[in-house]
């Protein structure tokens, strides 16, 4: 099991590593790719996911509430840490309450439940995004007003996605095909960009983000925990809860507060120190998800 965990973190690791040593050698300009990240890859990839499977989220909507209130808490608990560190609450809230859901959180589900579980995985990842495309987005940016947020691409596209899933449509294959494509850019073109901003951080904020990647998994795993008994979750989807509670920062973080200007070297640094440290902490989370 911890063979496999680690084949999974392998390319979190490695891709962001290859991005610092490019950055170190040419120093690209990453502002534009960032944006076309939030604007065009991650909407593909959302939306081609969504397209091209059948989902019945009313089967999980006790486990969709439980991921909802486990963010929540995890946000509150990122406010506290925050002020008590003398941290703006725009670097350190949201990398506590969002985490690597998709390219991590999915994969090791799978791994972990097998083929049940993505289904249930998919709709913790969209809990997840739609907190982190609306009231995330209001947290790093307070002047911006409702109407703005719900013209967030990335979140239209999970709209789109819903609507077009559970509606049965069927859409002309070779669109899908080219959505795929496009969001095959986007995971690893993410973790490049994030090793390219480490060239720029400042050992200082090491210490912020050792604390937060030890902090939010371990509360993570007690929130899901506690949640789960409260809601009466049983069997995978209570460990499927346990794993997603223990995930660490998603690379989106940093791409947002790149482009609303909230420290982003610092918010580098907490991600990638919660990833890297995430190969400790999963294979805890999975001891206890498969108890």
């Amino acid at each position: 099991m911890i063979e496999r965990i680690v084949a999974i973190l392998f390319p979190v690791f490695v891709i962001p590593a290859i991005g610092y040593l490019v950055a170190r050698q040419r120093k690209p300009d990453m502002a534009q790719t960032n944006r076309l990240i939030a604007d065009v890859f991650v909407p593909a990839l959302v939306f081609g996911a969504l397209a091209d499977r059948s989902f019945h989220i009313a089967e999980f909507r006790w486990l969709a509430l439980a991921m909802l209130l486990v963010t929540i808490a995890c946000g509150a608990l990122g406010f506290a840490l925050a002020r008590g560190l003398g941290v703006s609450h725009r670097v350190l809230v949201p990398p506590m309450m969002f985490s690597n859901s998709v390219n991590l959180g999915v994969p090791v589900a799978v791994l972990a439940f097998g083929d049940q579980a993505l289904q249930p995985a998919i709709v913790l990842f969209l809990i997840s995004s739609l907190l982190h495309y609306s009231y995330g987005l209001w947290l790093l940016d307070h002047q911006a007003r409702i109407s703005q947020m719900w013209r967030v691409p990335s979140l239209l596209a999970m709209i789109a996605g819903l609507v077009v899933s559970l509606a049965g449509i069927q859409v002309w294959q070779p669109a899908v095909v080219a959505l795929r494509m496009l969001g095959d850019i986007c995971i690893p073109l993410m973790l490049f960009s994030l090793g390219v901003r480490m060239t720029d951080i400042s050992f200082k904020d090491w210490s912020v983000g050792a604390i937060s990647g030890l902090l939010r998994p371990a509360a993570g795993m007690l929130f899901s925990w506690g949640v789960a008994d409260l809601l009466g979750l049983q069997g995978f989807e209570k460990g499927l809860l346990v794993i997603y509670g223990a995930l660490p920062p998603a690379v989106m973080n940093y791409i947002f507060a790149e482009r609303y200007d909230a420290e982003p070297d610092r918010v580098a640094s907490i991600v990638l120190l919660g990833n890297l440290l995430s190969i400790a902490v999963l294979p805890v989370a999975l001891y206890f998800a498969l108890r």
